[in-house]
């Protein structure tokens, strides 16, 4: 839709000689503009021979846009235009939008030489305590891409600098950084350093004590606090570092930082990659992936989540679940059967098979292979169970298949239980059901989210054997998250495949299942990724 640009009248010549003398300018003129998302009148500046050789400062809309032209960046006369955008709905889901969003064009682009940087300040709109960073918008790559920044929280003010002649930028806020909370102190390296949940170890940081606003400038050489564990929590301050600006009896302070230089770390800063940037879109690697709010029902995001894939390791959870409808005793001593893994080899050789190293007629409880199957995925200790539940095989699987179908999950599949034969089938779709259903066992998830598990077993000679058994899906250890449920799987013909199950601030669990992953990396970071856009989106 055309918009019409009102007649305004050009300023005063009081503002006119101010831009002459390389002051600020405040100018307008008369111009209609076919721009359909331009939310206001623009504004002019005109840059003539006699302005050029002069550092000029334009200012928009109020004062909420200030762009300062250095002497000597252009080199011919043109005109600056600046418009209030509009109707952008490209924003990175990661981020919020602060401010209003603005667009510059110097129109004469031959004039520009770009020998000294622009300085843009914009006031944005929003008060919080996160970090906030100017973005401008790269058409190119689709993609929103971060200009270094420095924040002035005071006065609502974001600066940054480019060499860009023209550009569409805006404020964005990180909600899950912070810089202004509080800060304890610890003893590590003697010097001036900190611990921070947010900024990359290498960042540089400058920490005001709000209380008497005295600073000191820190490097970052360690990871922490933990955000979920102390949520105003903005850094841990080395004992020489946190004395210079207040005196070790306070314990903690309320503090401010402000970011001096954030350590790149492959090529991104603050998770946020200067080269591509950030889009609104999530990009999977993963074959299949969804989200799912386990309370509503509500699918937040999806990627061929009907999709029927081999599922691996997945498997387990329905394994478990029918194993624990035989009602055993889990402190009861069982002895293992290395007949019990002879299934396993007829999907896979023994050595690329999962499996909890045990002999013959080793002995552990009931629990203890419960704990080796789901956290670590441990092949031989499913068929154990299988063995041990008093049913035949067969019927066994057949159950696994029966609990499926009432679940809900049409899609899903089993010919035998650990998940090693591709034929052991199901959709990201059917297994967020499957794990909904499945977390309504509090022993399967308590398991399911453990970080490690020990236990001993016994063998032959009666000898105390000390096994140690860590959680295959890395995001539990990571403590970042409240994890409330887990499970991973991999074959060859399956890639990667992870469940994770979280608990979000409203207490309602989001539920996420990747599949098909070709790196296992990219299982969890794309997970990850899953996670804090379902986080974000959940009310």
């Amino acid at each position: 839709m055309k918009s019409i640009i009102n007649k305004i009248t050009i300023f005063s010549v009081i503002s006119l000689s101010l831009f002459l003398l390389g002051g600020f300018v405040l100018a307008d003129e008369n111009r209609n503009l076919n721009a359909p998302d331009v939310s206001s009148s623009p504004v002019f500046a005109d840059f003539d021979n006699n302005a050029i050789d002069k550092a000029t400062t334009t200012i928009a809309f109020g004062g909420n846009f200030k762009l300062f032209a250095g002497a000597g960046m252009l080199k011919n006369a043109t005109q600056l235009e600046i418009n209030k955008i509009s109707n952008d709905d490209n924003f990175p889901w990661q981020l919020d939008i602060a401010s209003d969003i603005y667009q510059y064009d110097f129109i004469n682009k031959e004039s520009f030489t770009a020998s000294t940087s622009i300085n843009i300040d914009i006031k944005y709109n929003i008060k919080t305590n996160n970090y906030k960073q100017i973005f401008f918008y790269d058409n190119n790559l689709k993609s929103w891409r971060p200009l270094p920044t420095k924040d002035f929280p005071d006065e609502m003010t974001a600066k940054a600098q480019t060499n860009l002649s023209f550009a569409r930028v805006a404020v964005f806020d990180y909600p899950f950084v912070l810089t202004s909370g509080k800060a304890s102190w610890y003893k590590y390296k003697g010097g001036n350093y900190a611990a921070s949940p947010d900024f990359p170890i290498g960042s540089r940081l400058r920490v005001y004590n709000l209380s008497n606003n005295k600073f000191v400038d820190v490097a970052v050489n360690d990871y922490g606090p933990e955000r979920n564990l102390h949520p105003d929590r903005v850094v841990d301050l080395d004992k020489k570092a946190f004395s210079q600006i207040a005196s070790l009896s306070a314990g903690i302070i309320n503090v401010r930082i402000e970011p001096i230089y954030i350590k790149p770390f492959n090529g991104k800063a603050l998770n946020v990659s200067t080269t591509t940037g950030l889009t609104k879109d999530i990009n999977l690697t993963s074959k299949s992936a969804v989200i799912m709010d386990e309370a509503s029902g509500e699918i937040i995001f999806q990627k061929n989540a009907t999709t029927t894939l081999p599922l691996a390791s997945l498997s387990k959870i329905i394994a478990v679940k029918v194993f624990l409808d035989t009602k055993p005793k889990l402190n009861k001593i069982v002895y293992y059967s290395k007949k019990d893994e002879e299934y396993n080899y007829l999907y896979a050789n023994k050595w690329e098979s999962a499996r909890l190293k045990v002999g013959d007629n080793e002995k552990m409880t009931i629990e203890d292979l419960i704990y080796s199957a789901l956290v670590g995925s441990a092949n031989n200790a499913v068929e154990s169970l299988v063995r041990l539940s008093g049913l035949a095989r067969d019927e066994f699987i057949l159950n696994m298949n029966k609990t499926a179908k009432n679940w809900g999950a049409l899609n899903t599949f089993f010919i035998e239980p650990t998940g090693l034969s591709p034929k052991n089938v199901s959709s990201a779709m059917d297994y967020a059901i499957i794990t909904k259903e499945a977390m309504g066992y509090p022993l399967i998830e308590k398991i399911s989210k453990s970080p490690l598990y020990k236990f001993y077993s016994y063998n032959k000679k009666n000898k105390k054997i000390l096994h140690k058994i860590n959680n295959s899906n890395k995001l539990v250890g990571k403590n970042l998250y409240h994890i409330a449920g887990s499970k991973t799987g991999y074959l060859n013909e399956a890639g990667y495949c992870l469940m994770t199950r979280v608990k979000a601030k409203n207490g309602n669990n989001l539920i996420v299942v990747t599949m098909g992953t070709p790196v296992r990396k990219n299982s969890f970071s794309e997970t990850e990724e899953l996670i804090k856009y379902g986080l974000r989106k959940i009310k």
